[in-house]
């Protein structure tokens, strides 16, 4: 009976341990939470400061993923809106420092403006339907320039709904335990998608969508985008729109993603800047472009970096008042 107390002692200390380790070093059970929104389909909840990963996380009150700003811009500050999905936010890998709103933010700073606010407006899967969703229930914040951030894999993306929220992917509510996040929303849907391998091949024809599916779905998005446009166009504000590709579509070989030159056709018609980063990376190295990314569609701080250069170039470049030096 001691020799059983004595192992339960010790089962206990070792997963305090654990928990106390796994909260102070990876920030477990402090996930970033988010609410569902029937305009947006979900954000993420307005002021929270976190620690994830080693990585400092801060949403404002708007759910942006910047500094608390104030409800009436002053004067003498430059404001830009930026819209998007994960590829802007950055999520947990990314440290708030390094995210590409906070990479331009620094640039524009740089050059003698005095007071620079760049909104970081995003959430990961959200589409074109999700931003035009944001900017209906938030307005443009009295900007002085939007940028929408669309990747190639957006072209032809679903408005993302609040059905995900409440998952372990989208918690809204602290979970109880660090070890209970770990197991639940690292380790375990890791094991799923091992024992699934085989029957995945089984369902993958239901899974294809027709052409008929992704060409209506894209002829929704630009709906969306043309939405986005007549409530700027209200404000007289230069628009933009960021063009980020996937990495597929640059290395090993140089490709067109599918829907682009029909998206490209779109701006032209409402009279929208593009910035093209795909057209931009095009004669770049394959190891330079490959050290840009951290994975098949998301930047890492280098890539941030790169992509901030660009979108400054293109403001410099443009008629705004900035003072831009190289």
């Amino acid at each position: 009976m001691r020799k059983c107390y004595i192992l339960v002692a010790f089962l206990l200390c070792a997963s305090l341990g654990i928990e106390i380790a796994l909260r102070k070093s990876l920030g477990l059970a402090s996930p970033a939470l988010s609410v569902a929104d029937q305009q947006t389909g979900y954000r993420f909840k307005p002021n929270q400061r976190i620690f994830r990963f080693g990585k400092y996380i801060e949403y404002n009150q708007y759910s942006q993923r910047s500094e608390a700003i104030a409800e009436d811009k002053t004067t003498k500050a430059f404001r830009v809106l930026m819209t998007g999905d994960s590829v802007l936010n950055g999520g947990n890998p990314t440290d708030q420092a390094d995210i590409l709103t906070e990479k331009l933010e620094q640039k524009i700073s740089a050059n003698g403006v005095d007071t620079v606010e760049v909104l970081n407006a995003s959430a990961g899967s959200w589409g074109i339907g999700n931003q035009a969703g944001y900017i209906e229930k938030f307005g443009l914040f009295d900007s002085d320039i939007v940028i929408l951030q669309i990747g190639s894999h957006d072209l032809v993306q679903p408005t993302s709904t609040s059905d995900v929220v409440g998952r372990s992917t989208h918690p809204d509510k602290k979970p109880l335990l660090a070890i209970q996040e770990l197991l639940v929303r690292y380790l375990w849907p890791r094991v799923i998608t091992t024992l699934k391998l085989n029957q995945s091949k089984g369902k993958l024809a239901e899974e294809i969508p027709t052409t008929e599916t992704i060409d209506r779905q894209f002829q929704q998005n630009m709906a969306s985008l043309t939405a986005i446009d007549n409530f700027i166009d209200a404000s007289q504000m230069p628009t933009f729109v960021l063009f980020i590709p996937s990495r597929k579509d640059l290395i090993p070989e140089f490709s067109e993603p599918d829907y682009k030159a029909e998206f490209l056709e779109v701006l032209e018609e409402l009279e929208i800047s593009v910035i093209d980063v795909h057209q931009a990376w095009s004669s770049l190295p394959d190891s330079t472009v490959d050290s840009y990314f951290r994975d098949k569609v998301h930047l890492n701080p280098l890539g941030n970096e790169a992509v901030a250069s660009l979108v400054f170039q293109k403001l410099c470049a443009t008629d705004l008042s900035m003072s831009c030096k190289f």
